[in-house]
């Protein structure tokens, strides 16, 4: 099990803590509920060091990017973000990234903690352009503040105008007196914030000054149990569950980051998927009675007949509903459709909704 470099803050917090893709990790500190609603209404600071980050620098560093992922890359600016995925042979999703364009030829790849080796491979197998490759996961931790208060707790950290950092931008800059951090106004949240990139050596003095920055603007540390609360009321994917290796991307509602404008892996079979029409489709839905719909429950039609199975289920704080994510035909997909999910020996009548179920 390995620890990232604020495990013993998290235990010195009193932090429950699980494993978690490899890791020790906080699942929570107070309640999940309670860390949930700090980040819906002031700011929270989650310890996300498990994720893996890959430096692919040199000139043909694009032209590798173009090729393992969905999103069109070229179209990308020095600081900005982009939302991808690395599609498979299959037609499935080896894992679902963020790509950060730093220069014209250096790029970071942000993957998932439990997908490090298995993308590294991935990617290393498609790199016949001889770009170079950096695997820097180990040597780098991330911090996600996340919250509508999260620019105005953090300001005073940094000279750079945090307001001015639009979504899916970033900037390299001081951050908590360390130079050269990475600033980046993304999150898995919907409420807002940045996530920031430094070494790790670094980190522990950059969350003491986050916390202390931030303690007149009620932050707290928030563990992954409320991340998953938050990331799903908002309908975001999550690799394992809602995506993996048997999903295509126009099947989990992916097709706006797959540009098939260029060539990448097994791209004519997408398009070919989307000429055809996809025969299943990722909803949302939210249950019309009380229960949790749990990953594994099955989806039932108005006759009883399985049509699919919960992918990510919960009982949201801010909606105060039971929802969850999962895979149906297409025919059942249109939102206001009513489904059942099987709870125990209970058919809970739930609808369809479009997503996401936050509307902030």
């Amino acid at each position: 099990m390995k620890n990232t470099a604020l495990s013993h803050v998290h235990e010195a917090l009193g932090a429950k803590m699980v494993p978690f893709a490899g890791y020790n990790m906080p699942v929570s500190y107070e309640g999940v509920v309670a860390e949930h609603e700090t980040v819906r209404k002031d700011v929270g600071v989650f310890d996300v060091s498990h994720m893996g980050e890959f430096l692919i620098t040199g000139p043909n560093a694009l032209a590798l990017i173009q090729k393992v992922t969905s999103n069109d890359a070229s179209k990308m600016v020095d600081g900005q973000a982009q939302y991808s995925c690395f599609p498979n042979a299959d037609g499935g999703i080896v894992d679902d990234l963020i790509v950060y364009r730093l220069e014209a030829e250096k790029w970071l790849l942000v993957v998932n903690a439990s997908n490090i080796e298995k993308d590294w491979n991935w990617i290393a197998s498609h790199n016949t352009m001889n770009a170079e490759m950096k695997n820097i996961s180990e040597d780098f931790s991330l911090l996600a503040i996340q919250g509508p208060k999260a620019v105005e707790a953090m300001q005073s950290l940094t000279s750079e105008d945090l307001s001015a950092i639009k979504f899916y931008t970033f900037k390299v800059s001081d951050f908590a007196g360390i130079e050269h951090v990475i600033i980046s106004a993304t999150g898995y949240t919907g409420s807002g914030g940045f996530e920031i990139y430094c070494k790790n050596s670094e980190v522990e003095q950059v969350w003491n000054k986050v916390m202390e920055a931030g303690a007149d603007f009620g932050i707290k540390p928030i563990g992954l149990a409320a991340r998953d609360t938050l990331r799903l009321e908002m309908g975001y994917c999550l690799y394992g569950n809602d995506i993996d290796d048997t999903t295509s991307p126009l099947e989990a509602g992916l097709g706006w980051i797959t540009k098939f404008t260029k060539d990448f892996v097994n791209c004519k079979n997408l398009q070919q998927q989307k000429t055809d029409g996809i025969r299943r489709k990722l909803i949302g839905f939210e249950l019309q009675e009380r229960g949790i719909p749990r990953q594994g429950y099955a989806i039932l039609d108005a006759e009883g007949n399985e049509i699919g199975n919960v992918t990510s289920g919960t009982q949201a704080p801010s909606v105060q509903k039971g929802i969850g994510l999962g895979y149906v035909t297409k025919e059942l997909s249109a939102p206001g459709t009513e489904i059942f999910i099987q709870i125990r020996k209970n058919k809970v009548p739930a609808t369809v909704v479009k997503l996401p179920f936050y509307k902030g």
